[in-house]
């Protein structure tokens, strides 16, 4: 009968710096990773933000091809700002055509502007947060907000990273700007496509004399940075171009606090460099923050009759 032997083979365990060695290199390959990895997610986020605005823009359209006019806000000064008011904006007017009509029906937002509800009382349509009116970029688009400057109900106000255009005269702040129109109030007489009491005013595509591929209609906005933001609002639904972009973002100069509305009722993105807007035609363009301020001005208003080099 035959023995079978059996061989043993000894391995040979790593050593401290061979160990040490291998988790260097690994944390090397991690740190090489991640930057790669961080930049396909925001490729991929402003995509979703663009893609964002292009559905907004195409549901401007749409407004308007139903109604008649571009959507319009309900004037603030007449129905009020504050929780007891009914002076909804007009991102609260495309809620059917970006596939939210039930959240318009159960508002009961489509009455007349005397038959309107109260903020208070739809509370919780009020705070609703409508995802394509959030960007993926910003972390402080999924906080619902409470403290806004007029008040917000116990539940809150539904955020929005996006914002009409209501051109480049400005009255307050450190920064002015007297219109081609010779009327600063941009709040109440904006020469953009959008103000916050511009009801009254029946604006239509085919009447923006710049032409809709020149004209900024919708821009971007960051909550946390100025406390007017919100889609239900008339008053947090709008922004200016006479500030210029990107001002008063975390490590910019000058830096404003969010309740400095003179200062930053404006744009602003958090996408690096610059911001997403849709243009009046409905096309999307990146618009870096370098953009000179009179060419900035020039595209926010849709009748000026500028002349500017396309950026």
């Amino acid at each position: 009968m035959s023995t079978l032997s059996v061989v043993r083979v000894a391995r040979r365990a790593f050593t401290l710096i061979e160990l040490l060695v291998v988790i260097a290199i690994i944390a090397i390959l991690i740190g090489l990773l991640l930057p790669a990895v961080q930049k396909v997610r925001e490729a991929a986020a402003r995509m979703t933000c663009q893609n964002n605005l292009k559905q907004l823009g195409l549901a401007v359209h749409n407004y308007q091809d139903s109604a008649g006019r571009i959507p319009h806000s309900i004037n603030p000064n007449v129905h009020g700002y504050g929780d007891t008011g009914r002076s909804w904006g007009w991102m609260s007017k495309i809620l059917p055509q970006i596939e939210q009509e039930n959240l318009y029906r159960q508002g009961n937002l489509g009455q007349a502007t005397a038959t309107m509800p109260t903020f208070e009382s739809v509370a919780a349509v009020h705070a609703t947060q409508v995802k394509a009116f959030l960007c993926p970029s910003d972390p402080s688009s999924t906080v619902v907000q409470r403290d806004r400057h007029n008040g917000s109900t116990s539940a809150g106000c539904g955020n929005t990273n996006y914002k009409g255009v209501s051109g480049d005269n400005w009255a307050w702040g450190a920064i002015t700007n007297v219109g081609h129109t010779g009327n600063s109030n941009g709040l109440d007489a904006g020469n953009g496509m959008f103000y916050r009491s511009d009801e009254a005013r029946p604006l239509r595509l085919e009447l923006l004399q710049d032409g809709t591929s020149n004209t900024l209609m919708l821009g971007e906005a960051v909550p946390d940075r100025d406390e007017h933001v919100g889609w239900p609002r008339s008053n947090y639904s709008i922004s200016t171009c006479a500030i210029p972009l990107n001002q008063s973002l975390p490590g910019s100069t000058p830096q404003y606090g969010k309740n400095d509305w003179p200062n930053v009722y404006s744009f602003r993105s958090r996408h690096t460099g610059g911001g997403n807007f849709a243009m009046a035609d409905g096309g999307v363009r990146f618009i870096s923050q370098t953009i000179p301020l009179q060419t900035y001005r020039a595209m926010s208003t849709h009748s000026g009759g500028e002349v500017f080099a396309t950026p």
